[in-house]
Order: C-alpha cells, then structure tokens, then sequence
C-alpha cells in the first residue's frame, strides 16, 4: 500500500560565498526561468530571496517563454518580464535588444541551456550564474555542480533547493517556507461565463488536474481519478476539471455520466491568470505531478498528487498543506513520457481510498 506523505524541501546545497559589490548590480538582476510551468514555480523562492538582496534601486527583470509570462507579471516583486516567442530558439534581435537595454549587471539561469547562457553574453551581463552544465561553464562567472538525476531511486536535492542554494552562494538569505502572494490585480476583471457558472456555488470545490504535459506516464488512471470524483460529489462537493486544451477530451471522459450540474470541464478554457482565480476559490485540489500541481500550492489552494514514475523527493509541491500519495517500487521513479511496459503499475499502490483520505485532511470548508 502507498504512503500519504506531507512534502519537504529538504537541505538546501551549501556553495563557498560568492562577494558581489553593489556595483556589480549595475541596473538590476535578469533571471532566465525553466521552460515548463512546474520548474518554473518551484523557482519562485529563489527568485523571491535574491530580490531582497538586489539594492533597492535595482529591478529584477525575468525572461520567460511567452505562456510562462503571466506567471511572474503576477508576483508583485517582480519589475518587468521579457516574454520569449520562441523560447528554444535564441533570442530575437528585438529580444536582446531589449534585454540589453536593462543594463542589468548580473543574470541568473534556472535552466540548463548553453543557448540562454550565449544569448544574456550576447545581450553584455558581465557576470551570469548557474549550474554547471551543457558545456556553458567558460560562458558563466560562477558555475554550480549538482549531482546527476538517477532512475529508480528518490533523488535530492528538491529542485527548488538547487535554485536556492545558487542565491544563498550570492548572499540570500534562507526561505521561510512562505511563497508569495500573487497579486489581485492580475485576475480577469470580467470572468467568462463557464468558469463563473462554475465557482457559484455554495458546495465545496474539488479543482482536478488529470493530465501533465510531460507525458501520459505521468497521469493516474482513468478509472481511479472518476472513482475520486464520484466520491467527492457524494460528500456534496463541486468538481472543476483544469487542464490544457489537449486534456479536454481526457477530462470529459472522467466526468462523463456523473452529476452535469455538479461537474464543470474549464480544460482549455483558463489562462494562467484564470487558472490562478480558480484555485483560489477551490477548497482543494487533486492533480498529477504537473504544473498545475506546482500551481496550486503557490496559490495556497490544498490538494494532493498521485506520484508514479516521477520523484516525489525531487518534485513534490512546495506546501505543507500538500499530500503525496507514493509507494517506492523497482521500477520506479522511472521518468518516462509513457510507460514502457503499458501498464503504469507503479500507479496501483495509489487507490482512490488513499486519495479520498488524504483529502479529506487537507481540504479546507467553503468560505
């Protein structure tokens, strides 16, 4: 049987200090974010604790890929994003343009990417930081190393430790564990029809994320996530189903035949500014490792995540209000898009009675 664990960071790597002079900072810090929704958010501590530690003339400045832009316009610390069109691809002469015209003394990159590394030399940041990989270590002043990712074991550091500890080598002092709050003035002014229909209710919201990106591996089945549903709308909760417009048809299918008045399907419909609104008013939230997953607990909303062939220790949700429902087996954590056998055994621990209760624990009353 898994285990329902409450998520940790866990220790924060420790790097010799690196001495920066306040001009050294020039006009400010550029932060270069990961790619995908989830890596993006477990950035955001770090992101938060080197904001403290720029002067306070200075701005932080993040470049993102174009989708990811909402997310940090939306984190009131944050003083201008630069959206990327292409974000595997390198900068745009109108992009660098921009970038340089910061005149930004130090950048930060939360990615791997040789390509990104070149692209801030391009744009004259004398002095870039960032792990040590993908051959960019001559491209950056200061270069970390952390251990490579193994399959079928739990690795560690979590991920958002590895941004941490880069910060922390920069003089940030440590998180408290507390995210920040995304400002109000990001959500929709005029809510559209569907998802309004969906949030007026007095019942309890249950906010499920059936799909992940990544891929198909990563997903709970079917048949165990409408099992959750059927038991939550018989404790007289509400189910909203998020997701991308290439999980709809997927997050029809779990609600199919249940209760229509009582089981809303917003996947494709949500923006990350909506999104964010709708898992504020959520009571609780059940998703697969994804960055809905990473979302919600940013927002404060609780929930919990069914983990399989991914990391739990690596790429748990930053929140104690969060549950993971895991059991360590052979084959696993694996990180494979699909599974290669067909089966995604390594899901079967993961039973819809050890969701509910797990649920049970963390979902909050309606307001």
């Amino acid at each position: 049987m898994a285990d329902i664990m409450i998520p940790e960071i866990g220790d924060i790597p420790a790097f010799e200090k690196i001495a920066l002079k306040e001009s050294d900072w020039r006009n400010g810090v550029v932060v270069r974010t990961p790619n995908w929704l989830g890596d993006a958010v477990m950035a955001i501590p770090a992101m938060l604790q080197l904001k403290k530690i720029v002067p306070d003339y200075c701005g932080m400045f993040v470049v993102t890929p174009a989708p990811l832009a909402a997310l940090f316009e939306a984190l009131p610390f944050v003083d201008q994003v630069v959206p990327l069109k292409d974000a595997h691809a390198f900068m745009s002469r109108s992009e660098k343009k921009l970038v340089h015209g910061l005149n930004a003394g130090i950048g930060v990159l939360f990615n791997n990417s040789f390509r990104d590394a070149l692209s801030l030399k391009f744009c004259k940041i004398p002095k870039l930081f960032g792990a040590n990989a993908r051959f960019r270590k001559a491209l950056l002043h200061r270069t970390f190393d952390f251990p490579p990712r193994l399959d079928f074991v739990l690795n560690k550091p979590h991920q958002a430790a590895k941004y941490l500890s880069i910060v922390q080598a920069m003089g940030a002092s440590p998180w408290d564990g507390v995210m920040p709050e995304f400002s109000e003035q990001v959500y929709p002014e005029t809510l559209p029809e569907s998802i309004a229909a969906a949030l007026n209710t007095d019942r309890p919201i249950l906010a499920l994320a059936a799909g992940a990106a990544y891929g198909s591996g990563k997903r709970w089945h079917t048949g165990s996530f409408r099992e959750v549903c059927r038991r939550k709308l018989g404790e007289g909760c509400r189910i909203v189903m998020l997701g991308g417009k290439s999980e709809r048809a997927a997050a029809a299918e779990i609600i199919n035949g249940l209760d229509e008045k009582e089981c809303f399907n917003l996947a494709g419909e949500t923006g990350i500014h909506e999104l964010i609104y709708v898992l504020k008013h959520a009571s609780g939230c059940l998703a697969n490792d994804s960055g809905v997953m990473h979302l919600a607990a940013a927002a404060g909303t609780p929930g919990v995540a069914p983990f399989g062939p991914t990391d739990p220790v690596a790429t748990s949700p930053l929140s104690d209000k969060w549950r993971i429902v895991f059991e360590k087996r052979s084959c696993s954590p694996c990180f494979k898009r699909v599974c290669p056998y067909g089966t995604k055994a390594c899901f079967d621990p993961v039973t819809p009675e050890l969701v509910c209760q797990a649920l049970k624990s963390v979902m909050r009353k309606k307001n």
